[in-house]
């Protein structure tokens, strides 16, 4: 599998996302620092969500093969802005939670990582397990 990072504001379902795709059980757990385990790196939504820390974010990208973007079904708003993409140079792709929540709507979500300028976009629930298989087929063949 490919080195992943994930970004996101908090709450948007990285460490829960990152706890399925390693097989482990669900549990709350806020993160509070970067965490590198094999190859998915978990990021605090606070970096993704606050100016000066976004930099740690654009460098860290340096240690993964692709970067995952997340936003929540049940989001309001995006936190990328468009074309925001551009600014790494590797693999980007979007990744919509919670698609299967209530009041969810994953096709806003998707919009808004294609205006981010994400190519390829899956729509996941970490919590029922929708979309996960496509996810972990497309990082173990990227």
């Amino acid at each position: 599998m490919k080195k992943l990072i994930l970004m996101g504001r908090s709450e948007a379902g990285k460490t829960t996302l990152t706890q399925v795709l390693r097989g482990e059980d669900i549990r709350y757990d806020k993160t509070q620092y970067i965490k590198f385990e094999n190859t998915l790196i978990d990021t605090p939504g606070e970096y993704a969500q606050t100016h000066h820390l976004g930099r740690a974010l654009a460098l860290y990208s340096y240690e993964a093969d692709m970067v995952g973007l997340l936003i929540s079904a049940t989001e309001e708003y995006s936190l990328f802005p468009p074309c925001v993409t551009c600014m790494v140079n590797r693999e980007v792709i979007g990744i919509v939670t919670k698609a299967e929540q209530e009041g969810a709507n994953p096709a806003r979500a998707e919009n808004w990582l294609r205006l981010s300028g994400c190519n390829k976009v899956f729509i996941v629930d970490s919590v029922t397990g929708f979309g996960i298989n496509e996810l972990i087929t497309y990082l173990n063949q990227a």
